[in-house]
């Protein structure tokens, strides 16, 4: 009996199946990646690489540091006004929003360390704008490669890394699928926020203070449209940002579709890209929950092969 006890724990089946994650673009809708992230871990895989585009790779790259509780606790506090204080705006340089005080923020909040020195594979995925190509920065300080990759043309200032101009990943690819592909994880799974747009707005959890939340997007979209110029007059109709942002989603959600259809990950968990706007990082606490409960719908109908990742070259 004690033979047969002894060889049962020598047995290696106790080793979590390892995945690799591509985390997409979706400025505030990004924030799903959280719940996500944390939904994997919990039916028991392990997160061996990530690879993520403009807010995935802000969300990859503070999990890769160990961090992600501090910023999850960070981000479901903030209100309205603390959101519109951490934006820093100017109308030069070719952005409306410099970023250097969320970035300066979330620094001072999680540290920074270089990418080469994270417990796990990490990737950013920029666009260098002067040369037209697309950019994986994988080495160098964490923030500095977040900062270029959030980059949101027109919205935030470029960011210069090595003398190179470097916009929001998503321009070229939404959902980085290909930096993982020769990752040696059992699974590659690819979350995107550019899925099918819902015909109703899905059902808001409590906001605490039963003011509907479409009235604040409303709130803040006309506050936002003050800000900007020449836009006093028409207040009521779609601002500056508005008007980006639904150019800049369906840009995405069309270039999502090509790229992963050339590239398809073994797992593909998508959120509807009306959840929110780029902006409504005050909806933190029920982005999350959404990112949480998609996982563990798509989770619980997936049928994993048990086979490493055919991409993986040895």
């Amino acid at each position: 009996m004690s033979t047969n006890l002894t060889a049962a724990t020598d047995l290696p089946v106790t080793r979590k199946p390892t995945v690799s994650l591509a985390l997409g673009a979706g400025g505030a809708r990004g924030l799903a990646h959280i719940g996500a992230i944390e939904e994997i871990q919990a039916q028991g895989y392990e997160i061996a690489a990530i690879a993520g585009t403009s807010m995935g790779a802000l969300i990859g790259g503070v999990y890769a540091m160990g961090k992600l509780d501090l910023y999850r606790d960070w981000v479901t506090s903030l209100a309205k006004l603390d959101v519109l204080r951490l934006v820093d705006w100017t109308f030069s340089g070719g952005g409306l929003i410099k970023g250097e005080r969320i970035i300066g923020t979330l620094r001072k909040l999680i540290g920074d360390t270089c990418i080469e020195a994270l417990p796990i594979a990490f990737t950013a995925v920029a666009t260098d704008i002067d040369r037209e190509r697309e950019v994986w920065l994988t080495r160098g300080s964490l923030f500095d490669a977040i900062r270029a990759s959030i980059a949101i043309p027109t919205v935030f200032r470029p960011h210069l890394v090595n003398g190179r101009r470097l916009v929001d990943g998503a321009l070229l690819n939404p959902v980085p699928v290909t930096p993982l592909i020769r990752e040696p994880a059992d699974y590659l799974i690819a979350i995107s926020m550019d899925g099918q747009a819902k015909a109703a707005a899905p059902t808001p959890m409590s906001t605490g203070n039963g003011i509907d939340p479409a009235s604040y997007r409303q709130r803040i979209s006309e506050f936002v449209g003050r800000l900007l110029p020449h836009s006093e007059s028409k207040p009521h109709e779609p601002g500056v940002l508005e008007l980006l942002n639904q150019s800049m989603d369906l840009m995405q959600a069309n270039l999502s579709r090509l790229r992963l259809a050339a590239y398809e990950p073994d797992l593909l968990i998508q959120l509807p890209r009306n959840a929110s706007t780029a902006y409504e990082f005050y909806r933190a606490r029920e982005l999350i929950e959404l990112g949480r409960e998609q996982t563990r719908q798509m989770l619980a109908s997936w049928q994993p092969t048990h086979h490493q990742h055919a991409g993986h070259v040895p």
